[in-house]
């Protein structure tokens, strides 16, 4: 059986942790701020960078290359639902929760674009590129332009091939756009900018995300990948400038799925129905209960699972781009659509701790 825990939104989730930053640094937030004990744990500054560890649960700080992490800790709060990368960046982007932002998954239903969307390449599930400007995705004003309005600067440090994408048109529009090409270019540029009074820096590091998927937690790529943003971390730190703080924190966690546990859905469930979403949290169009007496999953209709992207008022495409319903996988599977990649060892998307439960980091 799947584990349900929905992320707590009234104060104990990354949305809850955008809130808090644009409270301190303007006074005021479009979404709730952290519980008070959680708050206590962020020190005030005038300056604050936001290191984002893309596929780093609290879970993945037990791993022996990730001491310095650990010992930053002070605290877990829930990813989003579903937990995967391009809707925690919306809701880094935004201050909001998927419900009110309106990116509801990986693999989105645009009904605009009449298809399902790769929401990091923006292609077609096949492949073919999506006519959609995606500047226009997120809601006006986001977290950026609301605190430009503020006199508060915002700037994100990214690798540099990523600037001019559709992600990051969509991701930051209105923050002034960073992009590095190594490690050491990534901590010098971060704490520059920090410099500056008055800032938001977003620093982002995807190295665990990607060896997770590629190799998994007990690979040596994926030790590498530790240790390189374990250095980013330090290096960082020892850079800031007395009023500036590093806060970190990640999108998602990660589980390693060996192909015995995959699962792939057969051709003839295909038929009245679209896929999508993530292997651990698959997004039915169409009715995917019959399904649920033969797969390693729970059906869920979509009456009885709204509020896991978070409270309202929804989206006003909430409704449209929503599914019928999920199929969430058991904890130990992963469900697979005609269309998925079963390459990937690494996943994530539901709602057990491993994949919701992510780090609060402070620097110092």
């Amino acid at each position: 059986m799947p584990t349900i825990k929905v992320p707590d939104y009234s104060g104990g989730s990354l949305p809850n942790l955008m809130a808090e930053l644009e409270t301190r640094l303007t006074g005021s937030a479009a979404f709730v701020p952290l519980h008070a004990d959680l708050a206590a744990h962020i020190p005030d500054a005038d300056t604050y960078v936001l290191v984002v560890f893309d596929g780093l649960g609290d879970g993945q700080l037990s791993h022996p290359a990730a001491q310095a992490l650990r010992d930053a800790r002070v605290a877990a709060i829930d990813a989003p639902f579903p937990a995967t990368t391009t809707v925690s960046l919306a809701t880094i982007a935004t201050g909001l929760p998927p419900s009110q932002h309106g990116l509801l998954g990986y693999q989105s239903w645009l009904p605009e674009a009449e298809a399902v969307v790769n929401t990091i390449k923006w292609t077609t599930l096949w492949g073919d590129a999506i006519d959609y400007d995606t500047s226009n995705l997120l809601p006006a004003p986001n977290l950026w332009e609301r605190l430009a309005a503020a006199s508060i600067e915002a700037v994100t440090v990214q690798p540099a091939g990523f600037e001019g994408s559709p992600l990051t048109k969509a991701l930051y529009r209105g923050c002034r756009f960073e992009g590095i090409t190594t490690y050491s270019q990534w901590a010098e540029a971060t704490a520059q900018l920090a410099a500056e009074p008055g800032r938001l820096v977003v620093a982002y590091l995807p190295n665990v995300d990607f060896a997770a998927h590629l190799h998994g937690q007990r690979s040596d790529e994926y030790t590498e990948a530790m240790r390189t943003v374990v250095w980013a971390w330090e290096q960082l730190a020892l850079r800031l400038p007395s009023h500036a703080l590093a806060v970190g924190t990640a999108d998602h966690g990660h589980i390693d799925f060996p192909k015995v546990r995959q699962t792939r859905i057969s051709k003839p469930d295909h038929q009245g129905r679209v896929f999508y979403g993530d292997g651990r949290a698959m997004f039915v169009r169409g009715n995917g209960e019959p399904l649920a007496t033969r797969l390693p999953a729970t059906w869920v209709p979509i009456a009885d699972m709204a509020d896991w992207w978070g409270p309202g008022p929804n989206h006003p495409a909430f409704a449209d781009r929503a599914p019928d319903g999920v199929l969430v996988a058991n904890d130990d599977y992963l469900l697979l659509h005609r269309r998925s990649d079963d390459r990937m060892v690494g996943n994530h998307g539901a709602l057990t701790g491993a994949e919701r439960r992510i780090p609060l980091l402070i620097a110092g």
